[in-house]
């Protein structure tokens, strides 16, 4: 049985940090790519950062230069590293798993960014 459960989402002031944890189970974690989706208020779910299986990162402009994508393969993790936040950030950010026609999420954790 497949499974992406997030962690580390919460109430953060603007210019906090969050590392958001995905932890996988029920696949053979180090051939997915993995990313990081966010879908704020009113908005369409989006690609915020991904990491391919051979370590190579790509963000989005907003998020390029504060936030951080990683993956620990012994442990079956990625992360999402999360500095300098701004309230524009607060959304529920989904984490994914994609390899050929398999993409899997995960249920979500909520982020909000505000003072």
């Amino acid at each position: 049985q497949m499974q992406l459960v997030e962690s580390g989402g919460g109430l953060v002031q603007p210019g906090g940090s969050l590392r958001l944890s995905c932890a996988a189970s029920g696949i053979t974690f180090s051939i997915f790519r993995l990313g990081w989706y966010r879908q704020g208020p009113g908005k369409q779910r989006a690609l915020v950062a991904e990491i391919m299986s051979n370590g190579q990162t790509n963000y989005v402009d907003s998020v390029e230069g504060r936030f951080t994508i990683s993956r620990d393969n012994a442990k079956d993790t990625v992360y999402l590293q999360m500095n300098s936040l701004k309230p524009e950030d607060t959304a529920v950010y989904y984490c994914n798993a994609r390899y050929l026609m398999n993409t899997y999420w995960g249920q979500g954790t909520q982020v909000t960014v505000s003072s």
